[in-house]
């Protein structure tokens, strides 16, 4: 979350204690703010044990990042060296296995695959677009299977029918219940014997 949503929550439940002040009950208090019940019961408690200054953000939520500021910068220089300066010979691609096992090797710190990848975008990186298209790219090629192909494995965009829909109903009468057209309905398992 950015500063500027913390601020704008903080506002909500300043506003929250304005309405405690005024004894406005929790659902219409609620109603005006835009947010749950179980929301401004949470504050109300909170309001009535610290009063406001309870009301306040309390900072950016989560862990601290484990990497000293100087080891982000030894970080942030291993992609433009690639992995083979690594000892990573056979594929020139960094994965979150790689840069785990690197950070493990460099740094001595034990770090999660899902850790790794949020890495990048704590340390101010983000997710790029290639500069220029693959020299492989054959746009005819593409138009042309766009044309051709696409429409065929496309998929439609319809849900397949659950039970209890009209289709559902149809296809197989008395499975979702009554039957919708006359004649006798089937039953779904083997009558039991009595």
């Amino acid at each position: 979350m950015t500063a500027e949503q913390r601020k704008r929550r903080e506002e909500v439940r300043i506003r929250a204690a304005d309405l405690f002040e005024e004894n406005v009950k929790v659902p219409c208090a609620a109603r005006e703010l835009w947010v749950s019940e179980k929301s401004v019961y949470q504050w109300r408690r909170a309001w009535v044990s610290g009063g406001r200054e309870a009301l306040r953000s309390q900072g950016p939520t989560g862990y601290d990042c484990r990497l000293d500021p100087d080891l982000r910068v030894q970080l942030s220089t291993w992609p433009e060296e690639g992995p083979a300066a690594h000892r990573w010979a056979d594929e020139q691609v960094w994965t979150a296995a790689r840069v785990r096992t690197l950070i493990g090797r460099t740094f001595h710190l034990s770090y999660g695959a899902s850790e790794v990848t949020r890495l990048p975008h704590r340390m101010g990186s983000r997710v790029q677009m290639p500069a220029r298209p693959a020299a492989e790219r054959d746009e005819d090629a593409v138009t042309a299977w766009q044309e051709a192909a696409w429409q065929e494995v496309k998929p439609s965009g319809r849900r397949p029918a659950r039970c209890g829909t009209v289709l559902t109903a149809l296809l197989m009468p008395g499975f979702c219940g009554p039957p919708l057209r006359d004649g006798p309905a089937r039953k779904p398992w083997p009558a039991q014997k009595s």
